[in-house]
């Protein structure tokens, strides 16, 4: 499955995951989960059309049969008893992720992916995009490129790697491997070997920030509490990479970063150096697009980088961010207006947006 792109097919029963399920009215979730109303004693699919609720009058049922002995009746707007249209395209759509992981040596034309889950090329392009963010085409070089990252994380060399991920020729994973890894596949094999990352840890009203570099650009800012801890980080995604405590490559950057932590609106149009696949530089570009002081939801990033139903690979994207504050994504909250997850901590976020909103009035 793709690293920080799509959720997992096995899902785990996470209530905000529901209730994000229930506010997008995510059709891949209807058969996973039925939600019930308090107020109405109703039952629902999480696709149905109805009013939404208010969060504190839902339940989760894993069944129909669970809802009802609860005391919930079937709401006879969604039929929930009833396998839905949105729930068999979710299928077809599943399907054919399926066969891209299983045979990602195959490079199938939409044409022969559409012919085998039984749809029009157009249709399946466009559900498929709907569903996940991406074409086909570009899914299937998102899964090999993170296939073969995982490869050789656990210590394949380079040839066994780039075959086992489907590439049919080192020439085709260096095609592309350089934007999306930050270096070439040789390199990103030797876990950075010959790479050098000149990095800094400072105290800021956050706590314990680090700050590391290659020679092209940022390709790390962590917020912490242990330094140790933070450095392990860093060396964990660069295993063989050379480590320097540089201050000296990096000051310029880190003295914008610290104006604009002290509150002064600086611009961090920094460069940067980042691993991603296709679809989180998409979305990590539209972050960085939101201005200081303002926030935009989950559903509104997936619109605004024109997949509306992607709502859960944003999130992903989100979490998957290595760039803390120059990739904003403290910026980006839940539909209900709920702060939701951080990878720093949720009370960075909520500093970091309360001061936004401080020196944004000042201007």
């Amino acid at each position: 499955m793709l690293d920080n792109l799509l959720e997992s097919s096995t899902r785990t029963w996470n209530e905000e995951d529901l209730w994000l399920a229930v506010l997008t009215r995510d059709a891949a979730w209807d058969d996973f989960f039925v939600y019930g109303v308090f107020s109405t004693r109703i039952y629902c699919r999480p696709t149905c059309s109805s009013r939404r609720p208010l969060r504190e009058k839902v339940s989760f049922f894993k069944t129909c049969d669970e809802a009802e002995a609860a005391g919930y009746r079937a709401c006879k707007r969604c039929h929930p008893r009833q396998t839905s249209p949105d729930a068999l395209t979710a299928g077809l759509v599943i399907r054919a992720r399926q066969l891209i992981e299983e045979q990602p040596e195959a490079a199938f034309s939409l044409d022969e992916l559409s012919r085998q889950v039984g749809l029009s090329p157009s249709h399946l392009h466009r559900l498929f995009k709907q569903s996940t963010g991406l074409t086909p085409h570009q899914y299937a070089a998102a899964f090999k490129l993170n296939r073969f990252k995982d490869e050789v994380k656990t210590g394949a060399d380079l040839t066994t790697a780039l075959y086992n991920a489907g590439y049919s020729s080192s020439s085709r994973l260096y095609e592309k491997a350089s934007d999306r890894l930050g270096m070439t596949p040789a390199t990103y094999r030797r876990g950075g070997a010959g790479l050098v990352i000149n990095y800094t840890v400072v105290n800021v009203y956050l706590g314990l920030m680090l700050l590391a570099a290659t020679p092209k650009g940022l390709c790390a800012l962590y917020f912490g509490g242990d330094e140790t801890e933070l450095k392990d980080s860093l060396q964990k995604e660069y295993p063989a990479a050379s480590l320097a405590r540089n201050e000296t490559p990096l000051k310029d950057w880190l003295y914008r970063l610290l104006r604009y932590l002290d509150g002064e609106p600086v611009e961090l149009n920094l460069p940067l150096d980042l691993q991603a696949t296709a679809f989180q530089q998409r979305v990590w570009q539209e972050l960085r697009r939101i201005p200081a002081g303002e926030t935009r939801t989950y559903a509104q990033v997936a619109a605004a980088i024109g997949q509306p139903a992607a709502v859960r690979a944003v999130a992903n994207a989100c979490a998957g961010n290595p760039v803390g504050v120059v990739t904003p994504c403290h910026r980006v909250i839940r539909s209900d207006g709920g702060l939701g997850g951080y990878r720093w901590g949720i009370e960075r976020k909520e500093a970091l947006l309360a001061q936004e909103r401080r020196f944004s009035k000042k201007e």
